[in-house]
């Protein structure tokens, strides 16, 4: 179910850039995985917006996202690495805010999570 309404130009972005193309579930995870990662300018600092019972993140928690986590991990989610205390962890991008000033990074996690608020999955 959406929880966010249609926004014509994000659609047209993420059919035109993230998943052009993309037949099943797979491809979708491919475009999606590589569409954020090239996008996406790391490493910068993000807040944890909302819980994700995967995540041990608290709201508005502050972390390092370092990098896109291993392309097998984000076979049906995205993830990113962060660095908690010099530990590197996988966690949703789904849950994190960028606290950036690069408007690619921003835009990037925004089509994401718009994605995935709209109710699509690969």
């Amino acid at each position: 179910m959406a929880t966010c309404d249609l926004d014509e130009e994000r659609e047209f972005r993420i059919h035109d850039e993230a998943v052009v193309d993309a037949h099943g579930e797979e491809e979708r995870a491919i475009g999606w995985y590589y569409y954020l990662a090239d996008k996406i300018q790391f490493p910068f600092k993000a807040k944890c917006l909302k819980k994700v019972s995967t995540s041990s993140l608290q709201l508005s928690q502050m972390v390092e996202v370092i990098g896109m986590a291993d392309n097998e991990v984000c076979e049906h989610d995205m993830f990113v690495a962060v660095d908690m205390d010099g530990i590197k962890i996988d966690l949703p991008l789904r849950q994190l805010g960028p606290m950036t000033d690069d408007e690619d990074t921003d835009e990037a996690v925004a089509d994401w999570q718009y994605w995935t608020n709209r109710g699509c999955r690969f």
